[in-house]
C-alpha cells in the first residue's frame, strides 16, 4: 500500500523526495535556514518546483549559501549571475540574496544565531497544525506578518509574509502536512 502524501506533491520524483525527507523537518543549522530564505526569496511569483529542479545551481552560484561570501558580491558577481541559465535570472532576486546575506550576518551578530532570531517567532517550537486539505491552509499567518516586518526591519529584502510563511512551512517552524499524509505523523514523533 502507498504511503498517502500531501495533495500538492503530484508525481515528481524530487518533488517527491523533497516532500518525504526534507519540507516541514525542522531546521535550527543557520546556512540551511539561509538557504531556505534565499530559495523562497527566488521562488515569488514561480512555482516551488521550478526552484528545486535550479537547487544545484543555486549552491553552485551562491557558493554553497554561504553568506560570509554572498555578502561580498559585486557588480561583477551580479552580472555573471545574470548570465547563468541555472538559476533565475530576475536582477532583483540576484541583489535580494546579496542583501540578506548582509542582514543574517548581523542577525547572525546580534542574536547569537540566525536560528535563534528565527525560531523566536514560535517561542523555539514547530507549530502544529491539522489541516484536512490544501484549501485549509493559509498562505500567511500573523507569525509570518510579524517575521516579515521584524526581517524588513534587520535589512532584509523580498520577505513578505507569504514568503516567510513558505519558509516556515519548508524548515518545519510549522508542520502544515495534511493530517491524512504519512509525514505528519512521522514528523511530529520526531519533536
Amino acid at each position: 500500500m502507498e504511503n498517502k502524501r500531501c495533495d500538492w506533491v503530484g508525481s515528481d520524483p524530487l518533488y517527491l523526495h523533497y516532500h518525504d525527507s526534507e519540507w516541514g523537518v525542522p531546521v535550527y543549522e543557520d546556512r540551511k535556514l539561509f538557504e531556505f530564505l534565499v530559495l523562497e526569496s527566488a521562488q515569488a511569483g514561480l512555482s516551488w518546483i521550478t526552484v528545486l529542479k535550479k537547487r544545484e545551481a543555486y549552491r553552485q552560484a551562491y557558493a554553497e549559501f554561504n553568506p560570509e561570501i554572498i555578502a561580498q558580491f559585486t557588480e561583477k558577481d551580479i552580472q555573471n549571475l545574470l548570465q547563468n541559465s541555472g538559476i533565475i535570472r530576475n536582477r532583483r532576486k540576484i541583489e535580494a540574496a546579496i542583501t540578506n546575506a548582509r542582514a543574517f550576518l548581523l542577525v547572525q551578530e546580534k542574536y547569537g544565531s540566525f536560528s535563534n532570531y528565527m525560531w523566536q517567532f514560535v517561542d523555539g517550537k514547530p507549530l502544529v497544525n491539522s489541516w484536512m486539505s490544501i484549501s485549509s491552509i493559509p498562505a500567511q499567518t500573523e507569525q509570518s506578518q510579524k517575521m516579515s516586518r521584524d526581517l524588513i526591519q534587520h535589512g532584509f529584502c523580498f520577505v513578505g509574509p507569504t514568503i516567510c510563511y513558505a519558509h516556515m512551512q519548508a524548515v518545519g517552524m510549522v508542520n502544515d502536512h495534511l493530517v491524512q499524509c504519512f509525514r505528519y505523523r512521522e514528523i511530529l514523533e520526531n519533536y
